[in-house]
């Protein structure tokens, strides 16, 4: 049974999510607001925080802020703003995934059991990957290239271990929006290559003069051993 604690400040809301969330086998503990969710999240420790972002005291994002800074517990977000700026915004600080309202009790428990799904597979947090001279560690969040470390956003490092993880493969964007950012969104594109971009200036190459990181029109991107 997965140890659930919901920061939710409407309080019909946050009643018709722990009842729904209970029968459907989790235990639902709850807080109205920011502070007092990071002090149930620090001293209960749960398996999963639920978080909305519209909190009385504190921005729900503030507050995804300081939960990362003293814990990685698995996170999804779930709140009414459905800006693409936004969603971006959060899942680069740390969020696990993005849940938008309205939404049913079932789309939020199969997000939840997705999200610990990840988070409890041992083989994934203890890889490591190499591609040429790029090396990557899932479970120490570090990369390096041709030995000297590289300095990627939490986004730019899921986004590059999974395609390393995938040597010469085409990954399409829909693909990455779903499995690196959660998101299946199809006008967030440019959020891809934004990061794309940002990732070739660190490998030392560019869209003209590609390295590691090739697109393939119309199908999406791989990367590849460069020698």
């Amino acid at each position: 049974m997965a140890q659930l604690l919901l920061v939710e400040d409407d309080a019909e809301v946050r009643s018709r999510l722990v009842r729904a969330l209970g029968e459907r086998g989790h235990a639902v503990a709850s807080a109205p607001t920011g502070m007092d969710g990071i002090r149930r999240a620090v001293s209960a420790r749960p398996d999963l925080v639920i978080l909305d972002l519209g909190l009385p005291d504190l921005d729900g994002g503030e507050v995804l802020r300081m939960l990362r800074a003293v814990s990685s517990v698995p996170v999804i977000v779930a709140t009414a703003r459905d800006d693409e700026r936004e969603i971006e915004r959060i899942l680069n600080a740390g969020a696990d995934d993005y849940l938008v309202k309205p939404f049913g009790a079932g789309q939020l428990d199969a997000r939840v059991r997705a999200v610990l799904r990840r988070a409890e597979d041992p083989g994934a947090a203890a890889r490591e990957v190499r591609v040429g001279g790029l090396r990557m560690n899932a479970a120490a969040r570090e990369a390096a290239l041709d030995g000297r470390p590289l300095e990627l956003s939490p986004k730019e490092f899921d986004l590059l271990f999974y395609l390393a993880s995938r040597p010469g493969q085409v990954v399409s964007k829909r693909e990455l929006l779903t499995e690196v950012w959660h998101v299946p969104l199809g006008g967030a594109n440019k959020t891809i290559d934004v990061h794309v971009a940002w990732l070739r200036r660190k490998l030392g190459e560019s869209a003209s003069r590609p390295r590691y990181l090739r697109s393939v029109r119309g199908s999406g991107i791989k990367i590849v051993d460069p020698s």
